[in-house]
């Protein structure tokens, strides 16, 4: 059975279940991704951009996205175990592609980390494929 989910901005009394809701779903995340860090950084940058999933007043869901004029990206795309296949997930990416398209993005990537099977299904059921590519990174000292 799929709930009413409302897609909305973030808010500052956000934050609080935002970060929990992360540090639940994303524990496996490196020590530099402080939820804290990572959401005040997204304030001073594209903060509309920032979604949050509700099902009846409750957060059960975010998505960060970003947009350079070239190519836009979709980061923390995070529901709640228990909100899981009752179309959050697909809410909120419904949401952000909207968006970017209305902005001029004509090309949306993410990056699933390795072994995150399920993730890779759900994309894959949104129209999303696999491109071969190698994933860089590298940590700048703050």
């Amino acid at each position: 059975m799929e709930r009413t989910v409302n897609i909305r901005p973030y808010e500052e009394s956000d934050e609080e279940t935002v970060c929990r809701l992360w540090r639940e779903v994303f524990s496996d995340d490196p020590p530099w991704n402080v939820p804290e860090e990572d959401i005040r950084r997204k304030k001073e940058v594209q903060p509309e951009l920032f979604f949050i999933a509700e099902v009846e007043g409750e957060v059960v869901g975010t998505a960060v996205t970003g947009y350079d004029g070239h190519r836009g990206w979709v980061y923390c795309v995070a529901v709640a175990p228990a909100y899981r296949r009752e179309g959050v997930g697909r809410a909120l990416m419904d949401r952000v592609e909207r968006d970017l398209a209305q902005i001029g993005c004509h090309k949306l990537n993410l990056q699933v980390r390795s072994g995150n099977d399920d993730a890779v299904e759900f994309y894959g059921k949104l129209g999303y494929n696999i491109e071969e590519r190698v994933s860089m990174g590298k940590l700048l000292e703050r």
